[in-house]
């Protein structure tokens, strides 16, 4: 299957190893991965904040990169840009979008996937062949849930990886208080949001909460390091993309 891999902007600048780990994820079950090198920001922070007009060229872009029929499938490392390009995208181009662009985002968007859900729904996997001895908990994302209710499929390719002790997160599906620029306006309420989430966390004992969004990842990690919890953040691909003959060794976290 020819696939195509969009980074995200958080991806490309500050967690490359989440988006390396899905392509060679994807290659290791031996699909053609393919990275259009033009490919930009999806807008969805723009949507977001309530800039709904200004990012028709990120979707214009997004449609022209992605839109080749050669390309059967996107897989995205993210459960937030998933969903805003199956769900944002289409709003953007009815609204301030011409005929073209619909039709653009319109082919695109239905073959775009979040990684968890191309594994489970697409190609029908929940063993991918991964091999992480430790003690992880998954946190379920707000736009994986609730957008893109991807369910339990994280959890079901978790339990399939070998050597995992996989251990339930109390609350999982409450927020972790990031929500890009609401922890910036409503800062007490998010550290208060991230308390809460770093308690369940730090109590199930996991060297590792993983989950598919790098941004919650990096909301959840900031504030385990700061109170030097001893536990690490982890993005899904890097922990299925580990074999025995290519383990992921974890860095020594904060004490």
């Amino acid at each position: 299957m020819r696939i195509a891999l969009f980074a995200t902007c958080l991806g490309d600048t500050l967690f490359p190893e989440a988006v390396k780990s899905t392509a060679v994820l994807l290659a290791r079950l031996g699909h053609d991965v393919v990275f259009p090198p033009q490919q930009t920001c999806c807008g969805q922070m723009h949507v977001n904040t309530g800039y709904q007009r200004e990012p028709v060229p990120l979707v214009r872009n997004f449609a022209a990169q992605f839109g080749d029929p050669a390309i059967e499938a996107v897989v995205v490392p993210s459960g937030s840009c998933a969903g805003s390009v199956r769900h944002q995208h289409e709003i953007v181009a009815e609204r301030y979008g011409d005929a073209a662009l619909r039709a653009g985002v319109a082919a695109v968007r239905t073959k775009t996937y979040e990684l968890s859900e191309f594994l489970v729904d697409v190609l029908d996997l929940t063993d991918v062949g991964a091999y992480f001895p430790h003690r992880v908990t998954y946190h379920p994302t707000c736009h994986s849930l609730r957008m893109l209710r991807v369910g339990e499929k994280p959890l079901r390719l978790l339990r399939a990886v070998e050597g995992i002790d996989l251990v339930e997160l109390p609350e999982a599906d409450a927020c972790c208080g990031f929500g890009g620029t609401f922890a910036v306006k409503n800062a007490e309420t998010s550290t208060a949001m991230l308390r809460d989430k770093m308690d369940h966390i730090t109590g199930t004992g996991a060297a590792v909460c993983t989950a598919g969004d790098s941004s919650c990842l990096m909301h959840i990690g900031g504030g385990l390091s700061r109170i030097k919890s001893g536990t690490r953040t982890l993005h899904l691909a890097q922990i299925l993309a580990a074999t025995r003959t290519a383990p992921h060794v974890l860095t020594e976290a904060a004490r």
